[in-house]
């Protein structure tokens, strides 16, 4: 026997399912910036990486930043979930999906940004074909694509049963489709048992291929000889920067979503009081690993490393580094420390604020 909507999934759905005016210019100013991109990318396509402006050749500039920032935000998803999940933390039921769909979405747009980078993506497969295991480069590729595909499967299978329920809403719409990723469900136990043990063990899995996805696109970095980047501490410095901005990312998309579809009753704000105070955790870490890499470089003094670190502190990218401090540590500080501050509006300043700074 099937299983049938329920009233209270059929009220959860009905905004979700029903698409207004704002939904349709929504998706039209977006399909107009995909435009506008994809007429930049055909200029970079034809005249070559020039055009960026990118041709010095120590700097890899705008797109491997947005590589690095978008491979981070998904550990907001996939790890943060596992972790919660393994811990039975029952307040993490409503976010998980949301935060699952984040890292889908964000690692395949940071796998993008690899192609926009390359002058000649025509030859991308060369990775593939003549790719040797020495390269940082490679230990790259293979990891996102494990991270990639792990990801996409432990999305899916907590969504069976609720694809199901789309399978027999009333409206009967993609009826077939719903169907066939329903995969037989119908909700009895033995299948629910079956779900739940695979979903535990891909859990379990998950989350040593997450923290080696951003330990190795550290090491694309340090295994380099460029000062203030060859450091042993790039590794977990990547780790806990990526939970720190991906958590900050998830906030604020609940947010968006909660006031959006009207999700009051469902994200509440304890949900947004217990991100919040991960988030100030994960920025005090952030602040320690700073603090080590920069201490550190200061003492070795070597020449070439305090050219960087001057440059930073008071040189031309002082303002650049004092906004990220500000950004990352003092504004989470106060908005997540002080009780009266730490309400839906400040943990969303420090939410925004940490995905600047970032």
């Amino acid at each position: 026997m099937q299983v049938t909507v329920r009233d209270e999934d059929a009220i959860l759905l009905e905004p979700i399912l029903k698409t207004g005016r704002g939904f349709y210019v929504t998706v039209a100013v977006l399909l107009a910036l995909i435009g506008v991109g994809a007429c930049m990318y055909g200029l970079q396509w034809r005249y070559g990486l020039g055009v960026t402006g990118l041709n010095v050749p120590v700097s890899w500039g705008f797109f491997i930043i947005n590589f690095v920032f978008f491979i981070g935000i998904s550990h907001a998803g996939t790890l943060i979930s596992a972790i919660l999940r393994i811990a039975q933390a029952e307040w993490r039921r409503p976010i998980t999906r949301m935060a699952e769909i984040i890292t889908v979405m964000v690692i395949s747009v940071g796998g993008l940004n690899i192609l926009l980078d390359m002058g000649r993506p025509d030859r991308v497969l060369n990775v593939i074909y003549y790719g040797r295991y020495q390269s940082p480069l490679l230990w790259d590729a293979t990891s996102i694509t494990t991270y990639l595909t792990g990801s996409v499967i432990y999305l899916f299978l907590p969504l069976i049963p609720d694809i199901a329920i789309l399978r027999d809403h009333p409206s009967r719409k993609f009826h077939f489709f719903y169907s066939v990723l329903a995969m037989g469900w119908t909700g009895t136990p033995g299948q629910k048992h079956v779900l739940e043990r695979v979903i535990s063990i891909l859990a379990i899995i998950v989350i040593p291929v997450a923290v080696s996805v951003h330990t190795v696109v550290a090491f694309v970095f340090s295994m380099t000889v460029q000062p203030m980047w060859h450091s042993t501490i790039f590794g977990p410095y990547f780790v806990v920067g990526a939970i720190f901005s991906g958590i900050g990312a998830l906030i604020i998309t609940m947010v968006i979503l909660r006031k959006v579809y009207h999700l009051e009753s469902y994200l509440k704000e304890i949900h947004f009081q217990y991100l919040g105070t991960l988030l100030l955790v994960m920025s005090l870490l952030w602040t320690y690993f700073t603090f080590a890499e920069y201490l550190t470089a200061y003492y070795g003094h070597e020449p070439e490393e305090m050219r960087v670190f001057w440059s930073k502190f008071n040189g031309p990218y002082a303002l650049a580094f004092w906004v990220m401090v500000a950004c990352n540590f003092l504004i989470p500080l106060v908005c997540l420390s002080f009780r009266r501050l730490k309400n839906l509006t400040g943990i969303t300043v420090a939410s925004a604020a940490v995905v600047v700074g970032m």
